[in-house]
C-alpha cells in the first residue's frame, strides 16, 4: 500500500502561522492597493471592502491550498514537476472562476453599502488574481526551497554513506594484512623455538584483540596507539632481540592527539619487512613528532629479495588519513633514511 503524502509533506511546513499572518494582511492591503480603498474616512467605513477582501483571500488562500495538496500528492517524483505545475495551473484558473462566480453574488449587495467606494468587475478580477499569485508563489516557493534541502541532505547523506563504506573497507584491509604477516613470522619460530612459538601465540591473541576492538574505530588516542606498539613491538622482539631497537620521544602532552587506529603498526611492519635486520645490522625505528606530525623514521637496509606486497600498508595509511584531514601522509626517502610524517589531529 502506497504511504500518502501528509498535509505538512505536500505543503513543506506548517502552514499554520503564515495562514494567520497572510491572510489578515492581504485582507486589509488589497482594497487599499486595488479597489479604490480609503481610510481617510475612518475605519468603519473602510469596513465593507475590508470584508469583501477578507471572503476573497480566505476563498482563494484555502482552494489554491488544496489544490497544491492533491496535485503534490499525486505526482510527487521530481521527473513529474512540469505535469504536476501544468495540472494545478489549470485547477487554479477553475478554481478562480468559481469561487469569482460565487463571491460575486454575496460581495454585490455589500459594496452596494459604499457606493463612493464600488469597485467594478475589473477591480475583483485584478485583485482574485493578486491573491492566487501571491498565495501560490508563497507555496511553490516554500515546496521548491525544502525539496532542494531535502535533495542537499539526502546527498550529503549518501556521499556521507559511501565514504563510511570505503573507510571501512580500508580499516577491514588491516585485520588479514596483520594476521598474514603474524603467520609468516609464526612460521619462522615453530621449527626454530617451540616455547617461544606458543609465547608469542597467546601475545598475538592480545595484540589482535586490541586490533578487533579497533575495528569500529576511526580514529583514536595517540596514547592508545602508542600502548598497542609496546604489545605489538614485544612479539617482533620475540623474532628479532636486538637486532630490532626502538626509540620512543613522544611528550605527553601531544598524547591526547588522535591519530589513524593501527598506521603505526603498518609502517613497522613495513619497515620490517623491506629492510634486512641481522646481528651486526641492526635496525633502528625512531618516533618522534616534530611540528605537529607523528614521524616514523628508519635507516634503509633494503633486502635483497623482499616477498611481494598484499596492497595496503602505506597506501591503506594515506587513504584512511584522506577521510580526516587535508594534511597529507608525507613519505621520503632521501640519504640512506625512509621517513613517514603522519599527521595528529585534534577532534
Amino acid at each position: 500500500m502506497k504511504h500518502q503524502m501528509t498535509v505538512r509533506q505536500a505543503i513543506g511546513i506548517d502552514d499554520r502561522l503564515l495562514m494567520w499572518i497572510g491572510i489578515p494582511l492581504l485582507s486589509f492591503f488589497i482594497p487599499l492597493l486595488l479597489f479604490n480603498g480609503s481610510l481617510e474616512s475612518g475605519l468603519l467605513r473602510y469596513l465593507p471592502k475590508l470584508g469583501i477582501s477578507f471572503m476573497y483571500t480566505v476563498a482563494y488562500w484555502m482552494v489554491s491550498r488544496q489544490v497544491f495538496i492533491y496535485f503534490r500528492r499525486r505526482y510527487t517524483g521530481a521527473s513529474q514537476t512540469t505535469i504536476r505545475l501544468m495540472y494545478t495551473g489549470v485547477a487554479l484558473v477553475i478554481g478562480f472562476l468559481l469561487v469569482n462566480v460565487a463571491l460575486w453574488q454575496i460581495c454585490q449587495p455589500i459594496l452596494a453599502l459604499v457606493p463612493e467606494q464600488n469597485a467594478d468587475d475589473t477591480d475583483l478580477i485584478v485583485g482574485s488574481l493578486l491573491i492566487i499569485a501571491l498565495v501560490g508563489t508563497i507555496y511553490e516557493s516554500i515546496y521548491l526551497y525544502q525539496n532542494w534541502k531535502r535533495t542537499l541532505l539526502e546527498t550529503e547523506q549518501l556521499r556521507r554513506e559511501q565514504v563510511e563504506s570505503q573507510l571501512e573497507g580500508l580499516k577491514n584491509q588491516v585485520n588479514p594484512h596483520f594476521l598474514f604477516n603474524s603467520l609468516n613470522t609464526l612460521t619462522y619460530l615453530i621449527p626454530e623455538d617451540q616455547e617461544k612459538a606458543v609465547r608469542f601465540v597467546q601475545k598475538l591473541s592480545r595484540v589482535y584483540r586490541y586490533i578487533l576492538e579497533m575495528k569500529d574505530k576511526k580514529l583514536v588516542t595517540l596514547a592508545k596507539e602508542l600502548q598497542f606498539l609496546h604489545a605489538y613491538v614485544f612479539l617482533v622482539k620475540e623474532r628479532f632481540g636486538d637486532n630490532l631497537q626502538v626509540e620512543l620521544n613522544v611528550p605527553e602532552a601531544v598524547k591526547s592527539m588522535q591519530v589513524v587506529p593501527l598506521s603505526l603498526q603498518i609502517l613497522f611492519e613495513n619497515a620490517i619487512k623491506h629492510n634486512v635486520i641481522a646481528q651486526g645490522k641492526p635496525l633502528t625505528v625512531a618516533v618522534r613528532v616534530e611540528g605537529g606530525n607523528l614521524v616514523v623514521v628508519n635507516k634503509l637496509q633494503p633486502k635483497a629479495q623482499v616477498m611481494p606486497g598484499t596492497g595496503t600498508g602505506l597506501a591503506n595509511v594515506k587513504n584512511r588519513y584522506r577521510y580526516f584531514t587535508s594534511e597529507p601522509v608525507l613519505i621520503s626517502a632521501d640519504d640512506g633514511v625512509f621517513e613517514v610524517r603522519l599527521p595528529m589531529l585534534q577532534v
